[in-house]
């Protein structure tokens, strides 16, 4: 037996009380004989023994009841008969996942999952502690009507949450509740993607009990990936998405809420649509499929650049490469070459020609090493050539992996690059940079510096820095899950949300992605500069599921079951330990009324003798 306020047990010391004051009474006097009173003397001696039984039966029982109040306030818990069930802390881990919407025969989940909870928060007493913790990292205590007000609130996610972190915030919760008998309840549909990787997620020794209702998952089809290509449509541009699911289904792709393109799709097929809009700049799009028994996974959204084709520069001076690379844009449609006005048009070009707009490649010759870090400083750019260095070195790098650097001159910072982006390294250093109106490169755009002009991938990476970080009012389009930690992208000020609504930022910081799905668009001086696509998981359309008892093992719980009824009528007898509070004090009752009885029986003897 324990006690949840030991500090109430010296309240046992008045016990010394009763025992004190019958100490007290059998003092006596100075004895003097009468002869009017001997034949008192006579009854006395023959009730002698009766009397002296009572008062001890008396001082006992009075002992008995100042120890039993003292045992109750001390809040006593022990494996006794007793009555309700010692204080328990108690964290639901309430699976919120997008996977829980997921409706069966039995309805949604979601839905069996919060009223399973809900009979767990009715079964709890007003000692114990409760909490519902979920995948989303949102955590409401307090009283039962506060956990029910936010059970009926909960909402499945856009994406997978955080298992891990939800149990890990659940047992900290538990432990510094101050209360010894304490257990995470996990709630969840056992989707297997959600808990590969979860072993050590709950402390050691943390009683956890599984909650998993029992029922197959749906048959589910689902958009698992959409992209735009390219990235900068101009103005033509193609939608590419794949579909998952066991039978064929219909698809439209929605483009500024107008629908754009029809049709079907088998599945495991690849859906491509090509679109050519009216407006121009960021549009917001999505491809849907017919519903099925989880919705939130048949719409994923996209995010596209609709606008003219850039026009670029490349002087005679600038290389075989950079005047191929101009050409190669040109012909395909993704770039014009610049008219009278060069100075408008993007240029690529070697760094002793700096400027902005500009892909600026380092210079052939160490001797013109000098001109180019002055050229760089009347343009502007914090960015200067150190050195050279010989290779061959590996680069690091989107769109460059696999490209080897021969020479380059390593990039050192000459001014503030707070604004700026590494896009690219070599042996850990900066190789390439990024900033507002350039994109600088340590290396020279010819195949003896490095090997990326002779690389399949050299016009789409220049593709990709046109327009995404060169071109007038282009941008990236970032993808996301929700509620994922977002890098905000330089020069934007604030993020424009789905409902428009807008909100600062600041540039080169990092915000948490929103976790309902869709398309919001970063801006800069109050124009769109970029997208934030955020999308679930492509894991969370796998609706297979662990058993019970598999996904017990792996979180090393206690206990497992399918039974929502019987997991709620069991979780506070899991202890084996009852509240004795009442217990004691039904006894200190009981003890009371014999006192009463026992002194009034004194009494009345007395009175008749």
């Amino acid at each position: 037996m324990s006690f949840l306020a030991p500090w109430a047990l010296l309240l046992a010391a008045a016990a010394g009380v009763p025992l004190l004051l019958h100490l007290l009474r059998r003092r006596t006097g100075a004895r003097v004989d009468f002869p009017a009173v001997r034949y008192l003397l006579r009854m006395e001696k023959e009730h002698a023994r009766e009397v002296r039984l009572k008062n001890l039966l008396l001082m006992v029982l009075r002992v008995a009841i100042i120890l039993a109040l003292a045992f109750a306030a001390a809040r006593p818990v022990g494996p006794l008969p007793g009555v309700g069930h010692a204080p328990t802390a108690v964290a639901l881990v309430l699976d919120n996942s997008l996977s829980s919407s997921a409706a069966g025969t039995e309805g949604p989940m979601l839905t069996r999952l919060t009223a399973v909870a809900r009979a767990m928060v009715d079964a709890a007493s007003a000692g114990d502690r409760l909490w519902i913790v979920t995948f989303d990292g949102q955590v409401t205590g307090g009283s039962s009507l506060v956990l029910r007000d936010a059970l009926a609130r909960v909402r499945a996610l856009d994406g997978a949450g955080d298992a891990s972190a939800a149990l890990r915030r659940a047992a900290t919760l538990v432990k510094e509740s101050g209360i010894p008998n304490g257990r995470i309840v996990l709630l969840t549909d056992g989707q297997a993607t959600s808990w590969q990787g979860v072993a050590g997620a709950v402390a050691d020794g943390m009683p956890v009990d599984v909650v998993q209702p029992d029922g197959a998952p749906p048959a589910n089809r689902a958009v698992v990936m959409v992209a735009s290509e390219p990235a900068h449509w101009n103005p033509r541009g193609a939608v590419r998405a794949t579909v998952s699911g066991s039978d064929s289904t219909t698809w439209r792709v929605v483009l500024d809420g107008r629908t754009v393109a029809r049709g079907s799709a088998q599945p495991g097929a690849t859906v491509l649509a090509r679109v050519q809009p009216l407006t121009r700049g960021w549009m917001a799009g999505a491809i849907e499929l017919a519903p099925d028994e989880l919705r939130a996974d048949d719409i994923r959204h996209f995010a596209a650049h609709v606008g003219e084709p850039p026009a670029i520069a490349a002087d005679a001076a600038s290389g075989l490469f950079l005047r191929g690379a101009v050409d190669a844009l040109v012909q395909g449609g993704r770039a014009v070459r610049a008219g009278a006005d060069a100075r408008a048009a993007v240029a690529l070009v070697s760094a002793e020609r700096a400027r902005k707009p500009g892909l600026l490649f380092a210079p052939s010759e160490p001797l013109k090493l000098a001109d180019a870090n002055r050229a760089l400083e009347r343009a502007g750019i914090p960015w200067r050539f150190a050195a050279r260095r010989e290779g061959p070195a590996p680069v690091r790098g989107e769109g460059v992996e696999g490209t080897v650097a021969r020479s380059w001159y390593p990039l050192i910072p000459a001014g503030d690059i707070t604004g700026t982006d590494t896009i690219a390294r070599v042996g850990g250093a900066p190789w390439a940079v990024a900033g507002d109106g350039y994109v600088l490169v340590a290396s020279a755009a010819d195949a003896a510096a490095t090997d990326l002009p002779v690389r399949a991938g050299f016009i789409p990476w220049l593709d990709d820095l046109l327009s995404q970080r060169l071109a007038q009012g282009t941008g990236a389009a970032l993808q996301a899950a929700p509620g994922a930690a977002v890098r905000v992208p330089n020069g934007v000020d604030a993020l424009e949300s789905p409902d428009g609504t807008t909100r600062p930022v600041t540039a080169g910081g990092t915000l948490e992605a929103p976790w309902t799905a869709g398309v919001s668009f970063w801006r800069r001086d109050g124009q769109r500069a970029g997208a934030l696509v955020v999308n679930a998981e492509p894991r969370e359309s796998d609706l297979a599921r662990l058993a019970p008892d598999s996904l017990a093992a792996r979180l090393g719980a206690t206990r497992a079951s399918a039974n929502g009824g019987d997991a709620a009528r069991a979780l506070f007898r899991a202890g084996g330990r009852r509240a004795l509070a009442r217990t004691f004090l039904a006894l200190a009752l009981l003890l009371l009324a014999a006192e009463s009885f026992v002194a009034r029986r004194g009494r009345a003897k007395a009175a008749t003798a």
